[in-house]
């Protein structure tokens, strides 16, 4: 019986990792600057997380079936893999829910648990699960679940003042950004699901899976690449328009821009230099810069833009340079009054 407090296949520890490391720069900028609310995340752990965690924890206790050295062994030692490889010092508990329908989730705040349903067991191979319990271990490491409750509780503080004049626009302005932040934190959970996988072929097999089924021999990656290309490209500015509609109230990505943009990272090289070693520190979190994470951020979305060959995209390019410009010299006059 091998060590199971080591990953097998010789994966590489990622040694106080960072998870800004594998965070899509969106993601990260919103991160850094929620993270220096300094106490503001303390608060809402203990007076969230006393109640909802605590509750939450018991049901599944009760309902699921949690895995340990006796029950669902492999998946418990994925779940142990993960942790040692993104240098998690808590290996969170997995619990098993009976369900159909393919999920898996991260839930809590002090102790953060995992949630897989029977029917992503059913689709998923090995390592296809090691994938996703690496992508949600990611989330934990980022504190994911802790800031997307924040912007929660900012969202319904918003609908107090929706009686304004203008007040409900605003809302939808603070509700948009919000699934926005969190489309780009599932992304950077694809990314290090797959620093904790360390399989490339086994991630976007499972991002596949999650939209064509236990089929695999019926799917070809390239061709699902190739149809990611065509979505991307769409048809004229009405399709672009339907693409962005078709994304209001969703928390996800689509399937094919998932594939797309975890296969752009890793053929970026910002994979194969992390698994070398290089890579930022938690040690240095503290000393991460709002202002450089925000410029960051901005970057990504030109680097997007100028990417995508989308007609709708070339339409909005201008205006939407014109709001990242101006966000841009909002946030350096602030960083300016603070120093």
């Amino acid at each position: 019986m091998r060590d199971m407090t080591t990953p097998d296949r010789n994966r590489v520890q990622l040694t106080g990792i960072s998870s800004r490391a594998y965070e899509h720069p969106a993601d990260r900028s919103a991160l850094v600057a929620m993270r220096s609310l300094s106490g503001f995340d303390a608060v809402l752990k203990r007076t969230s997380g006393l109640f909802s965690e605590r509750r939450l924890r018991l049901m599944f206790l009760a309902s699921a079936v949690r895995t340990t050295d006796t029950q669902f062994r492999a998946l418990h030692d994925m779940g142990r893999d993960s942790a040692y490889i993104l240098d998690l010092h808590r290996i969170p508990e997995i619990y098993v829910q009976q369900d159909p329908r393919a999920y898996a989730m991260a839930i809590g705040f002090d102790e953060p648990f995992i949630i897989v349903s029977t029917g992503l067991l059913d689709l998923m191979d090995d390592e296809e699960l090691r994938f996703v319990i690496g992508h949600e271990t990611s989330h934990i490491l980022s504190g994911h679940a802790v800031y997307g409750t924040m912007l929660e509780i900012l969202t319904r503080l918003a609908t107090r003042v929706a009686w304004i004049p203008l007040g409900y626009i605003g809302l939808r302005v603070i509700v948009a950004a919000l699934e926005e932040w969190q489309r780009k934190a599932e992304m950077s959970a694809d990314r290090g699901g797959l620093l904790a996988g360390q399989d490339p072929e086994a991630a976007l097999r499972a991002l596949m899976k999650l939209a064509g089924g236990s089929r695999l021999h019926e799917m070809n990656i390239e061709a699902f690449l190739d149809q990611a290309r065509e979505y991307d490209t769409a048809g004229d500015v009405r399709d672009g328009l339907l693409k962005v509609l078709n994304m209001l109230g969703t928390t996800h990505p689509f399937a094919v821009t998932r594939v797309a943009e975890l296969d752009r990272w890793r053929r970026s090289g910002a994979y194969d230099r992390i698994i070398a070693g290089t890579y930022p520190r938690r040690e240095d979190d503290g000393n991460a810069s709002i202002t450089d994470e925000m410029k960051a951020a901005a970057n990504a979305y030109r680097e997007s833009w100028a990417q995508s060959q989308d007609p709708f995209i070339g339409v909005l390019r201008d205006v939407a340079e014109g709001a990242v410009n101006a966000g841009e010299r909002i946030f350096n006059r602030f960083a300016r009054r603070e120093n």
